[in-house]
């Protein structure tokens, strides 16, 4: 979704999100002749033509639904998915520990179903781009379709290929590895990013952590860490103010650590 396709207005095939309360938003495509059913009654979604965002709209019960905008954290999280994918948690972080921004080479190792690849390219738009690795080609027709859904397809080169066959770009300022056996591509890693560049894993057991750390301390990475991500919601009320009793616990450790010059302190990093 380009920014500059909404307009003052919602118009006919505009993407909303009906937002009912903090746990049911509908993520819909604006329709005439066509009704999305709710268990809060249905809403003709040709009657949402016209409205602006932040307008509401009642269903046929009289329940009242906000109209939104969609964020992309909206799309990403209703992406059609063949794969886990990454949480905004854990996707924020890479984001702020690495410094991404506009212009920025990325490589991204294990696209899945393109919710990483969504963020990072938003992040290096309009001059950078997002290289995504990705052995399955079913994996990687559904990503590209996510892509082009929220507009972000022409920041993104493809690549059905396998990362242990070598990496292709050269000068990378970033490289994420999403993959089962992230250490055995350290290497690969190393060669395609630019002096200074960053590297981050991310896997779901320790053991995958201790391995990827030992392989990037033997290949001269310096700034190394290892860190979880655990993200609670808090219910908000006057006088009964508590922990959500359902959260997102685990989903996996992020690896970060960064290139030194030309590998002169391989084997002595820390």
């Amino acid at each position: 979704m380009k920014e500059n396709e909404y307009g003052k207005t919602i118009a006919e095939g505009d993407e909303v999100v009906l937002y009912l309360d903090r746990r049911r938003t509908y993520l819909v495509k604006v329709k005439a002749g066509k009704d999305f059913h709710t268990h809060k009654g249905f809403i003709r979604l040709g009657d949402l033509v016209g409205k602006t965002f932040g307008d509401r709209i009642e269903s046929s019960t009289g329940t009242p639904f906000t109209i939104l905008k969609p964020s992309l954290t909206d799309f990403a999280l209703k992406f059609p998915r063949l794969t886990q994918i990454m949480y905004p948690k854990d996707i924020g972080l890479i984001l702020a520990y690495t410094g991404i921004g506009p212009g920025w080479r990325v490589v991204e190792a294990g696209v899945g179903s393109g919710v990483l690849t969504a963020f990072l390219a938003n992040a290096v738009r309009p001059s950078g781009r997002v290289y995504g690795y990705e052995v399955n080609e079913r994996f990687l027709q559904n990503a590209k379709r996510n892509l082009e859904r929220v507009g972000l397809l022409d920041y993104v080169e493809w690549r059905l290929r396998d990362v242990g066959q070598g990496i292709l770009e050269r000068n990378i300022d970033l490289v994420v590895l999403d993959l089962a056996t992230p250490w055995l591509f350290v290497q690969k890693a190393w060669e395609a990013l630019k002096p200074s560049g960053h590297f981050v894993s991310f896997s779901p057991t320790i053991n995958q952590v201790e391995r990827t750390v030992d392989s990037l301390r033997k290949e001269g990475f310096i700034d190394l860490e290892a860190v979880e991500c655990i993200l609670r919601s808090f219910k908000v009320k006057a006088g009964e103010t508590r922990p959500e009793t359902i959260m997102v616990g685990h989903t996996g450790y992020l690896v970060f650590a960064r290139k030194a010059s030309k590998g002169d302190l391989r084997g002595k990093s820390s």
